[in-house]
């Protein structure tokens, strides 16, 4: 008869313990090739993205390493793939851009192609006026991480009581004009923009956009929100704190409420 410390059918210790269940041996000291960790480190390009997120934000090496804890110099060798990088210091430098250890693991994304199609575009009103002055469609809102920021603008005929509104950002902006007329502000100087005319604008100067003509006028603006180098303490991180994008990314609001563009102002 089997006791309350054995199994039927199977030879015992007087513990209980199985017989043919046998203890998990302990892992034997594990050794990792230095050559292949490097170069599974330059496979996964770690050093690119590193330095992609860094410039995307506009970020020197020394404002980085404040933030980390590292120094400008490791923090280069690490971009450039001379020193290798432990998980800790990984884990410091995607706190800083909000992201988690598997971004700098995962396969690369595949290459960025997007159609926008005109019917499911949106037309948005300038922001933070009440009566805005112009209505503008995000040309590239479906693409993510994007660089640079393409817009159709229509501007309304001026009317009394309605008056430009400056604005900066950082980076350039490029303005090609469509049709109409254009009165562009840069600064203290106002410039008249006719069809088919095109500008090109540190857009960390205020400036400012004023239809000319009875009938709107129709532009392709692009925006690069990056910061214009050797234009001085305009591009720091201390703009007044009413400066705002002249056309700031959209977030989609439901189906339902997509307005469709007319290609011309009623």
């Amino acid at each position: 008869m089997a006791t309350a410390n054995t199994l039927p059918g199977n030879p015992t210790a007087s513990s209980g313990i199985r017989a043919d269940i046998h203890p998990v041996p302990e892992p034997a000291n594990l050794q990792v090739d230095g050559e292949a960790a490097e170069s599974f480190i330059a496979e996964k390009r770690i050093g690119e993205r590193i330095k992609h997120l860094r410039l995307k934000k506009s970020m020197g090496l020394v404002e980085l390493g404040r933030h980390t804890g590292l120094s400008a110099s490791f923090l280069s060798q690490l971009e450039t793939g001379r020193v290798v990088p432990t998980l800790r210091n990984l884990a410091r430098i995607a706190m800083v851009f909000s992201k988690d250890l598997n971004y700098f693991f995962e396969p690369e994304p595949q290459t960025i192609f997007r159609i926008h199609r005109g019917k499911d575009r949106i037309r948005l009103p300038q922001s933070g006026v009440q009566d805005p002055s112009y209505y503008f469609e995000s040309l590239g809102y479906m693409v993510p991480d994007r660089q640079l920021d393409p817009y159709f603008a229509e501007f309304l005929p001026s009317r009394p009581g309605r008056e430009p509104r400056p604005h900066q950002h950082f980076g350039c902006e490029f303005l090609y004009l469509l049709s109409g007329a254009l009165d562009l502000r840069h600064g203290e100087t106002t410039n008249r923009i006719e069809q088919g005319d095109a500008v090109y604008f540190d857009a960390s100067t205020t400036h400012s956009y004023e239809c000319a003509g009875d009938n709107p006028a129709t532009a392709l603006i692009v925006t690069l929100q990056q910061p214009v180098a050797g234009n001085g303490p305009r591009n720091s991180a201390n703009l007044p704190p009413k400066a705002q994008r002249t056309l700031p990314p959209v977030t989609l609001p439901p189906q339902t409420a997509r307005t469709r563009i007319a290609s011309k102002a009623g």
